[in-house]
């Protein structure tokens, strides 16, 4: 028994280390990515033939705080009004249904083209109201920007210009965070996001690895969208499928880090926990999916192939690091037991370098927002030990998710409540949106938060500190998840 918890140890600190690797090589193209200028050709605004029609949707559903922002935001982007059509695609069950059409009346008699679209049923949930949008859009691209995105006025002069290249189907921006500094949790989330969209995004886009569309702040070829297949509702991240689809056609991506696309980060933690449940499984949903046929592909490179293997897994290290977690406890017991292995626990902390390698690839993307020096480090130095505290403390909830994508568990699109911030006092605490019971996966998460405890424990018990700070960062993690689970907004 003791053999096999160490071989199940030592092959989850092992997967890790290939993911940490994966990481590495996007920190370098990254770096490559910076110093390279971009002469790719753009259309010529100044010339009114090249000026192509554009088609915005805005996918809704109850979002009674929000819209009213949205659609005012939306109506002052500047693009040629002959050129533009908005669709607000509201599947909306409440009575910011009839709010929106109000909101929509009064800015069609405003000249803008504008129109409310609404569905009997949730087929397909987001997909699918994207999908029939899609079939009576005017325009040649099609942007999309979820209810609590706020594109700059200039978004799409800024975007559409890169469609010039008749091969690029989707031009990605990066998000923004409108209220990055609102608490830890916001905090911990941007810091997350702000890796993904930075080092991630620019890395593998330079790389010319797959990427994926986010779902939001971009801006597709319609063209590129039916030849991949159109838009599906059968995983819960339909973003990241039809990204994959495309790009299995041979259609480019092209990613524009310098663009932000500002949007409100979920305040409280049932909303944060609705998000990544639906992003962490339908990855997992994607990988069952997609994965197959990438590596069948014979146009994919090995290397491509590589970098979309530990993309579509990246949810899954949730799952690697909790199983890893909970053997941490007995592998202490058994390492103080069991002298004769204590040549291999020294070989094995050499799987200590992964850590290293995420240190030096967070900070890289952290100091791009909050610059380098010392007071910046030490700033990094404790978000990174709190986001991955927390990260681990989300690693149940996180695991669950994943195990019902690979297995194929279908489930409803659960849409991540929002907040509007120029009233959040007086919002936060009726938002009739926000889930408030406790799950039984509360319960497991607490019982974990105890376990921990008693790996803190342990470890003075034993006199042996090789995993106290592991053990300490688990035990502050699953203890933030819990109390803020239960804390009442």
């Amino acid at each position: 028994m003791d053999l096999a918890i160490i071989i199940l140890y030592t092959l989850a600190l092992l997967l890790i280390f290939f993911y940490s690797i994966s990481q590495l090589q996007l920190l370098l193209n990254y770096l490559k990515a910076i110093k390279t200028v971009d002469e790719s050709e753009v259309f010529d605004f100044s010339n009114t033939e090249e000026i192509p029609f554009v088609t915005i949707q805005l996918p809704l559903y109850n979002e009674m705080y929000v819209v009213e922002r949205l659609l005012k935001n939306i109506a002052e982007i500047e693009y040629p009004s002959e050129k533009l059509e908005i669709q607000v695609l509201d599947d909306s069950t409440d009575e910011s249904l009839a709010k929106t059409a109000e909101i929509v009346r009064k800015l069609q008699k405003k000249g803008l083209d504008i129109k409310h679209i609404t569905r009997t049923n949730r087929t397909g949930f987001k997909a699918g109201a994207l999908k029939e949008g899609l079939e009576i859009a005017k325009g040649e691209f099609i942007a999309i920007f979820d209810s609590d995105f706020m594109p700059k006025k200039n978004w799409l002069l800024k975007t559409v210009p890169h469609f010039k290249d008749p091969k690029i189907g989707v031009v990605q921006t990066r998000w923004g965070h409108l209220n990055r500094d609102y608490s830890i949790l916001t905090k911990i989330q941007a810091f997350a996001l702000d890796f993904h969209f930075i080092l991630e995004q620019t890395g593998r886009n330079f790389g010319n690895h797959f990427i994926n569309f986010n779902g939001t702040a971009g801006i597709w070829r319609k063209r590129c969208i039916l030849e991949a297949g159109n838009w599906s509702g059968d995983t819960l991240t339909e973003d990241l499928d039809l990204s994959y689809r495309a790009q299995l056609k041979n259609w480019k991506f092209k990613y524009l880090e310098e663009v932000e696309t500002p949007a409100e980060l979920p305040v409280v933690m049932s909303a944060a926990k609705s998000q990544q449940f639906r992003w962490n499984k339908g990855a997992a949903e994607n990988f069952r999916k997609n994965y197959w046929k990438i590596f069948k592909s014979k146009t994919v490179s090995g290397r491509t192939k590589f970098h979309a293997f530990f993309h579509l897994l990246n949810s899954s290290m949730f799952l690697i690091v909790l199983f890893l977690a909970v053997l941490s406890v007995p592998v202490l017991f058994i390492k103080n037991s069991n002298p004769q292995f204590s040549w291999f626990f020294n070989v094995i902390a050499f799987f200590a370098v992964s850590t290293v390698i995420f240190f030096f690839c967070y900070y890289v993307a952290y100091s791009k927002i909050h610059g380098r020096g010392i007071k910046s480090f030490f700033g990094f130095v404790g978000m990174f030990f709190t986001f991955f505290s927390v990260a681990m403390g989300f690693s149940l909830h996180n695991s669950i998710a994943v195990l019902e994508g690979h297995l194929g568990k279908k489930s409803a699109f659960i849409r991540t409540p929002k907040f509007n911030l120029d009233s959040l006092k007086s919002t936060i605490q009726s938002n009739k949106y926000i889930r408030k019971k406790i799950s039984a996966n509360l319960i497991i998460e607490f019982l974990l938060f105890l376990y921990f405890g008693f790996a803190i424990y342990s470890a003075f018990a034993l006199n042996d500190f090789g995993l106290l700070i592991f053990h300490l960062m688990l035990f502050a993690g699953f203890g933030f998840v819990v109390f803020k689970s239960i804390q009442i907004p």
